[in-house]
């Protein structure tokens, strides 16, 4: 698969979290200025679950409670079911300030420079109530 397929692709539409707690996961992206903008129940397994879209602006999050059965195979794992997602920021020094303070699990001690396109871009991460990594990046 080395070609490009022809479809065009407009931004990201969300991110799809599995959660073992999905009110405590709630609290956590609201504390990121996030609202739950839709839930619904799904059946999975013979169990129903619990999906809830988390939206900031342009941005979704899609987090989703499995059944009993389900939530083993969430807990078992450490560092959640995705490696990261990534908000673009205006001012990492800022969000960096901000985030600290607000006394979330920030993984890095300072943002960290990479020499990422054009002038390089800054980053953090911090972690959710699951091991799920959030970047906070800006291309400088």
């Amino acid at each position: 698969m080395s070609n490009v397929i022809n479809l065009k692709i407009n931004a990201i539409q969300h991110i799809g979290i599995p959660v073992t707690d999905i009110t405590a996961s709630q609290v956590f992206y609201r504390h990121l200025g996030f609202t739950n903008v839709m839930q619904a129940s799904f059946t999975d397994n013979g169990g129903t679950g619990t999906c809830v879209m988390m939206q900031r602006e342009n941005m979704t999050i899609e987090l989703y409670q499995l059944p009993d059965a389900g939530l083993a195979e969430i807990k078992a794992r450490s560092n959640g079911h995705i490696d990261h997602v990534a908000f673009d920021v205006s001012d990492i020094d800022e969000a960096f300030k901000v985030i600290t303070e607000a006394g979330f699990n920030v993984l890095e001690p300072e943002p960290v420079f990479l020499q990422f396109w054009k002038n390089g871009c800054k980053y953090f991460n911090i972690t959710g109530p699951d091991g799920e990594r959030l970047e906070f990046n800006q291309i400088l």
